[in-house]
């Protein structure tokens, strides 16, 4: 999506991952490849059959070029232009994977798959490359991981207990790695090249049509004269923008420049107002249909249809959301908080006179992949709908001219740079999580570890979920947990939909959680609030989203999916959705220490238990818990019936 660049300082467009400014000629030269490497992938995508390995190679051909024009090589760097460095770099990726592009098929058909030194040489030249291009882009965690994941293949017999394997040699490790599609160039480079960069390709003529501006008058019209509207219209254009760029970070950069002043204006502090709008876009990446393209990849590691997928994700999103909009509805009203004045929101029906056909776009996606079409097919009949209708409605603003596909283009590509290549790097991760099973010893030590407990496991990998996807946009993150951490659940009994969900989302919410908690800092850097302050009110605020992964363990129901040995049905469907939404008000109540007054300390320990009865699933349990809530309900009502008529102020204990 197209990044408001003008209100971001320079320290929110690093954390964002927009990259130089550049100008002039160097802008140009920027462009060109950015325009091919848009091209590129809908013309292989919707009009040519092309060899996977090919695709794969003159894609990260041209990721590789943009990533060393658009990123410095340090701080210290101008953010302004490129230097003669960075062009020889790119060069040497060229290079690289040119090398590549025009010998793979004498590797394997003229030699036999039998290597000699000089593939060797171009493939050590590549992953250099790679990992410096993506150290640029996405900080050093992956390229650490992917280094030390090759040492850990080369050095296996050094390592101790099960850890230990006997090694391979580095040739062989090479040849994995370059020279095959089960490393750089495998199946997450494949999924990069095809669904995620088709949808950001996407998101970006949706933007440049108008779209994210239909989002927020649409969020307006709908929230903003609610207590706390400002915040309200934060969750919905965050939720609806989220789900396509697949990035908690440029979600914040891009609705972020645009919410956190309005809600600072009708008196939200502005650490609260940076911590909403975080944890609304960390949300985002969770929403389905496109779930920033994680959707699709999951669906292909699982091995089911997308729409298994996209219905799994409804309930559990959907609570996230509604606790989120109880925490902030309850906060307002703590402060005594008003919505936007009548005459600043639109009328729905003007904005949907205006504007509303760009949601036809959207309408014709999800219909289509739940159709049963390919996403491909999806993506692209996606972007020709944004640009009959951005022609269609009454707004001339919206109309996609060509200088704006150019635009979309550009934004599209720039936007591909991050996701591309971590794909790629993650393929040397994956190649050797194959090669030596690393993934089979981490689930046995978290097994062992847990001693056969669930909760123990589940508390486990979730620690290990949020550690491995520090920074990583959604379908990166997911990559990575679902190939280390996800086969321990799925070993110690959970269901493998819920077990990767179960992942996934831990994954995502590592964007607000501490230390590293890149969406958090960047909505503070927005907002002028403190970034620790930010992050750990953020957290407070989605501790419902914490808990709502171990309700998926346990209750497979809240996918969609049925415990063993008996059938999901309907019943089972709304009991689960109705306990699960009076559970999450009830989180939401008992953390924000108020209902209709202030809670007493008791009020807010009764109000949690009676969340977690209803949380953990069961007929008896679910029974307790509603009757507790509901004395509790029933004895603060009274309470405060009493306060209001002593007009006294009953402070909060906590």
């Amino acid at each position: 999506m197209t990044m408001k660049e003008d209100v971001l300082d320079e320290r929110t467009r690093e954390q964002a991952g927009i990259g130089r400014q550049l100008s002039g000629w160097q802008y140009r030269m920027m462009s060109v490849f950015a325009i091919l490497l848009s091209a590129f992938a809908i013309y292989v995508n919707s009009f040519m059959n092309i060899q996977e390995i090919y695709r794969n190679i003159i894609f990260l051909l041209l990721l590789l070029i943009l990533a060393f024009l658009l990123y410095p090589a340090t701080k210290k760097n101008s953010h302004k232009r490129f230097t003669i460095l960075d062009i020889t770099l790119a060069g040497m990726g060229v290079i690289g994977t040119g090398y590549l592009l025009l010998f793979y098929t004498t590797i394997h058909v003229d030699r036999m798959s039998q290597a000699v030194t000089l593939d060797y040489v171009f493939a050590i030249l590549t992953v250099l490359l790679l990992l410096e291009a993506t150290r640029r882009t996405l900080g050093t965690f992956i390229p650490i991981l992917a280094a030390v994941a090759m040492l850990y293949a080369v050095f296996g017999p050094y390592f101790p207990g099960m850890f230990g394997h006997a090694g391979f040699s580095f040739e062989r490790l090479l040849y994995r790695v370059y020279m095959t599609t089960e490393g750089v160039f495998g199946i997450t480079l494949s999924i990069a090249s095809t669904y995620i960069v088709i949808f950001i390709l996407f998101g970006a003529f949706l933007s440049v049509s108008g779209a994210s501006k239909l989002f927020n008058d649409l969020a307006i019209a709908v929230a903003g004269q609610r207590r706390g509207g400002p915040a309200q219209v934060a969750v919905i254009s965050s939720a609806l923008t989220g789900s396509l760029n697949g990035s908690a970070v440029a979600n914040v950069a891009t609705t972020g420049a645009f919410t956190i002043p309005l809600m600072k204006q009708v008196g939200l502090k502005k650490n609260y107002a940076a911590a909403v709008e975080a944890t609304a876009s960390t949300g985002g990446m969770m929403m389905p249909p496109i779930m920033g393209a994680a959707a699709f990849i999951m669906a292909g590691f699982l091995g089911v249809p997308y729409s298994t997928i996209v219905f799994a994700a409804l309930i559990p999103t959907f609570l996230y959301f509604v606790a989120l909009v109880i925490a902030i509805d309850l906060e307002a009203k703590k402060q005594g908080l008003k919505g936007m004045s009548k005459e600043s929101i639109p009328q729905v029906w003007d904005v949907l006179k205006e504007r509303g056909l760009l949601l036809l776009p959207i309408l014709v996606v999800i219909g289509t992949l739940l159709a049963g079409y390919t996403p491909l097919f999806a993506g692209f009949a996606g972007i020709l709908i944004v640009i009959v209708a951005s022609w269609l409605t009454k707004s001339k603003e919206t109309r996609v001219t060509f200088k704006k596909v150019k635009t979309a283009f550009v934004e599209g590509a720039k936007s591909t740079i991050q996701v591309g290549l971590a794909c790629a790097s993650i393929g040397i991760i994956i190649a050797v999580v194959t090669m030596t099973g690393l993934g089979s010893a981490i689930a046995y030590n978290v097994l062992n570890a847990a001693d056969g407990v669930l909760w123990i496991a589940l508390v486990l990998v979730m620690a290990t979920c949020i550690v491995l996807s520090m920074g990583l946009p959604s379908t990166a993150l997911y990559i990575v947990v679902a190939v280390t951490a996800a086969p321990a659940l799925v070993e110690i009994g959970v269901n493998p939909i819920a077990a990767h969900f179960f992942v996934f989302w831990f994954g995502a919410l590592s964007n607000i959680t501490p230390p590293v908690a890149l969406a958090s800092y960047t909505a503070a850097g927005i907002a002028g609030a403190d970034a620790m302050k930010t992050s750990w009110t953020s957290v407070k605020l989605a501790l419902p989203g914490f808990i709502i992964p171990f309700m998926i363990a346990y209750n497979p129901a809240m996918v969609l999916q049925a415990t063993e040995g008996s059938s999901l049905s309907v019943v089972t469907v709304i009991v689960t959705l109705a306990t699960s939404v009076i559970g999450v008000f009830a989180i939401a109540v008992a953390l924000s220490g108020f209902l209709s007054v202030p809670l007493r300390i008791y009020e807010r320990m009764i109000f949690f238990i009676g969340s977690l009865l209803l949380i953990t699933p069961g007929m008896v349990s679910n029974a307790i818990g509603l009757a507790v809530l509901l004395a509790v309900t029933i004895l603060h009502i009274i309470r405060s019936k009493k306060v209001e008529g002593t007009n006294q102020v009953v402070p909060p204990i906590s």
